[in-house]
């Protein structure tokens, strides 16, 4: 089944005209011959609207009861039973009431698309999940209801429903959007006109973007290269050299002439050539870009021209800015520099070449550099050897001049131009061969020590050798640089393995910044995070290190590689070359990743937590419902029955009442501060102090609180107990909220007993209901269900409070007998003696 189409009508604020253009293009449709329905279109009491929604058919609403109240939602299952050919459905990014199938309207919306309907919704730009934050600087209002963008993306059309701020004030104070009584307070804060020309522009630039995204979207389908300058973006080229704040500029002096403009810029690495950067110079270029308005990008790539070019196509820019060659003459006849390959290979994109005080003035020259293949020393290294090598071979071939041929010389040069190749690559190679033949035709031709050569046979041996060393070089010294490549990439792909793997086992991110540390032979390795909320000046975290002074700042580290905005890689230590930076960089990345991910797993455990309060904040709320139900009733009853006209209360059954209600109002008041003490307890804010407490004292002051009743109650202690650990003002109150609630559950003429004895070190407390034997003598509270003891307040409390003194408190319930059993650690030393009985 094809999917269905969605289509999108976007407002700035409320009351711009979303539903009202939805039902229009719903009439439109309905005019041509679609089977057109409305699933949910809310208009908010707007006559127009609601006129607009005439004729078309409107499915009936599903009721949904939450809290005591009953709210309307769409009948998804009515309107996919229906299968019209298209749905109008209102406000894409509501919340369902609890109890619908999907929490999102949006989350319905989709599954009428899959069932293959198209479907005409509406949107705000404040509800877009990535704009929230923004809407909320600029208004001041939180919007609760948010939408996923690319829920947004993947809509086959968007268009803009769009009203200027005066229109859309004076729509307000003509009461078309807010009833009477919140126009004053709407135009007053949400629809002042800064705010309303605020959200304007945001929902212009961001249908801006999809239609950008279209765009480059289409230009891929259809192979499209070359750039459409539907709108100017200026690129400028960073090398990392103190010429970048002058191309910064520039380019923005460039884009500031063309309303619209964008600016970006790229770092290549590795770069155009040089030996290296200041990462402080180009933290500074990034800087100063933002703060123009730019937006910076990294890449890498063998080429800086070609990852140049390769950026430019995927991102449809119009123009580059580079800065003229640093290069000298010598190197430029031997390699054209990157201005030159980027005019040449331009096509239409404008290329600006900007001067600056680095570039190379007309006499410098240069030597060429190495090859990446070899490296430097390696380069330098064979150079020194054809220097020292040649000249070493020429007097070896003159002392056997009789013995040798020409030709014979020419191999031995040839071996000498191979060996030469093999260790510094081509260039080095060439000069071997050139200098070679040179030395063959001052010492080893006709006339020797001159350049002149009479012999046709020894010039064309001479031409031979010149080509032949020139290819066997060329040939040597490419294999090398793909052995060279060979090993390197077995180097990189074993230690980004190790890397995967050692993320793989969980390893946290400073071991793993400990394994990149030693892998490159750094001194030191930080993983840093920036603070996006600090500006202007940068404000950077450590989130993991490794080694010795690890650095604490971008600027602090010799090499530096971004991860993404906010995180960089950054190390200390020497002798990175330019492909140990590329390793590096993806070693940042797989860094970000695990960094990401544990954070991801935080998030998943505080939301765990969270979930945990929750769910036992409910449960305290639910028995402290319960526990306060019965009092309240019986205060209100008693209440009742005094202000009841005409009833005829004598003077002691009015003070039996007062009594009864004053009773019950204790009995409340208690329960809401054993609510509020549970509630410290689990917030950390009720204080411990945990020492040896004779339970004797601390069974005498718990009775005490009981009040008459608590005389009572039967105590069975051993002659000799041994002190409790524990707080005593907190075990008196969990024993007084355990005997308050036997009591209350026992009958008068079988009074709850607590009973004391040692175990295994450990001092254990049951308290016992009197209903050990329920019978017709039963009193009423025997016959309460022991299930719903067990979640009270009481015992809730003096569970809390036992666990905290490590303690535990166990419940046993036997038909309707109840009792609980305290246990807490006993002292070592010191002791009470006391003897069982009633008190």
């Amino acid at each position: 089944m094809a999917r269905g189409r969605l289509r999108i009508y976007l407002g700035a604020a409320p009351g711009v005209g979303k539903t009202y253009a939805m039902l229009a293009e719903g009439q439109r449709l309905r005019s041509r011959g679609a089977e057109v329905v409305v699933g949910f279109v809310e208009p908010h009491g707007r006559r127009p609207t609601a006129a607009m929604a005439e004729g078309l058919e409107t499915m009936a609403r599903r009721t949904l009861s939450h809290r005591g109240a009953l709210f309307t939602e769409m009948d998804l299952d009515a309107v996919l039973a229906r299968r019209p050919q298209v749905a109008l459905v209102d406000e894409l990014a509501h919340s369902n009431v609890p109890g619908a199938r999907n929490s999102k309207r949006w989350q319905d919306v989709e599954e009428l698309l899959a069932a293959g309907i198209d479907v005409v919704t509406t949107l705000n730009v404040q509800h877009l999940e990535s704009l929230n934050d923004v809407v909320r600087q600029i208004t001041g209002v939180v919007q609760r209801e948010t939408l996923p963008d690319e829920v947004a993306r993947r809509a086959d059309q968007i268009e803009l429903v769009d009203l200027p701020p005066e229109v859309l004030r004076r729509r307000m104070v003509h009461g078309d959007i807010y009833p009477p009584d919140r126009i004053e307070s709407a135009l007053t804060h949400y629809f002042r006109v800064g705010n309303l020309t605020a959200l304007r522009e945001i929902a212009l630039l961001w249908l801006a973007d999809r239609v950008e995204e279209g765009l480059q979207r289409y230009r891929a389908e259809h192979g499209i290269v070359a750039p459409w300058e539907t709108r100017e973006r200026i690129l400028v080229s960073l090398s990392g050299g103190p010429e970048g704040e002058t191309l910064i500029r520039r380019a923005a002096r460039i884009s500031t002439r063309t309303p619209g403009t964008e600016l970006l810029a790229l770092h290549v690495v590795p770069e155009d050539g040089l030996p290296g950067f200041d990462p402080t110079v180009l933290e500074a270029q990034r800087t100063l870009l933002e703060s123009l308005g730019g937006s910076y990008h990294q890449t890498t790539g063998e080429d800086v021209v070609d990852a140049l070019f390769q950026f430019a196509e995927a991102e449809n820019v119009t123009q580059i800015v580079l800065g003229a060659s640093r290069h000298g003459r010598l190197a430029s006849l031997l390699r054209a520099g990157v201005g030159e390959r980027a005019i040449r290979g331009s096509g239409p994109i404008d290329v600006h070449i900007v001067t600056h005080e680095e570039a190379a003035g007309p006499a410098a020259l240069r030597l060429p550099r190495p090859s990446r293949g070899t490296g430097p020393r390696r380069y330098w290294s064979a150079l020194a050897g054809a220097v020292l090598l040649l000249p070493v071979l020429t007097l070896l071939l003159t002392a056997l001049r009789g013995s040798l041929g020409l030709s014979s010389d020419l191999v031995i040069y040839l071996l000498a131009v191979v060996v030469v190749a093999l260790v510094g690559g081509v260039c080095p190679a060439l000069f071997a061969a050139v200098a070679g033949a040179l030395l063959a035709d001052y010492y080893f031709t006709a006339p020797v020590h001159t350049l002149a050569m009479e012999r046709s046979d020894e010039i064309t041996a001479l031409v031979v050798f010149v080509a032949t060393a020139v290819l066997v070089g060329t040939a040597a010294g490419t294999a090398a640089r793909r052995t060279h490549q060979a090993v390197r990439a077995t180097s990189e792909a074993r230690t980004l393995s190790r890397l995967a793997a050692a993320m793989m086992r969980g390893q946290d991110l400073t071991a793993l910044a400990e394994q990149i540390r030693e892998n490159f032979g750094l001194r030191a390795v930080s993983l840093l995070e920036r603070d996006p909320e600090a500006s202007p000046v940068p404000r950077w975290y450590v989130v993991a290190s490794a080694g010795e002074r690890p650095p604490e700042k971008p600027y602090e580290a010799d090499v530096e590689s971004p991860v993404d905005d906010n995180l960089v890689l950054a190390a200390r230590g020497s002798g990175l070359s330019t492909e140990d930076r590329r390793v590096l960089a993806a070693c940042a990345a797989q860094l970000g990743l695990a960094h990401a991910r544990e954070r991801v797993a935080g998030c998943s455990g505080a939301a765990d937590a969270f979930a945990d309060a929750e769910r036992t904040r409910a449960s305290l709320l639910l028995a402290a419902g319960r526990d306060l139900r019965a009092p309240l009733h019986t205060a209100e009853a008693a209440l009742v029955r005094l202000r009841r006209r005409g009833a005829a209360v004598s003077g002691p059954q009015e003070a039996q009442l007062l009594d009864t209600a004053r009773a019950a109002v204790r009995r409340a008041a208690q329960l809401v501060t054993d609510l509020d003490d549970v509630s410290r307890l689990h917030a950390g804010a009720l204080a411990l102090y945990l020492r040896p407490v004779d339970l004797n004292e601390v069974l005498g002051a718990a009775l005490d609180d009981l009040g008459p009743g608590g005389h009572s109650i039967v105590l069975r202690m051993p002659e000799r107990l041994p002190d409790v650990i524990a707080d005593a003002a907190l075990l008196t109150r969990a024993l007084t909220a355990l005997g308050a609630d036997a009591l209350r559950h026992s009958p008068p003429e079988r009074p709850p007993a607590f009973t004391a004895e040692v175990r295994a070190g450990r001092v254990t407390i049951l308290v016992e209901d009197g209903v050990s034997d329920p019978g017709p003598e039963a009193g009423p509270g025997a016959s309460r269900p022991p299930g719903t003891r067990a979640g009270s307040l009481a015992l809730r409390l003096s569970r809390d409070l036992t666990e905290a003194m490590d303690g535990t408190l166990e419940t046993t319930a036997e038909g309707s007998a109840f009792s609980v059993m305290l246990t807490l650690p006993g002292s070592a030393s010191g002791g009470s003696g006391t003897s069982g009985g009633a008190e």
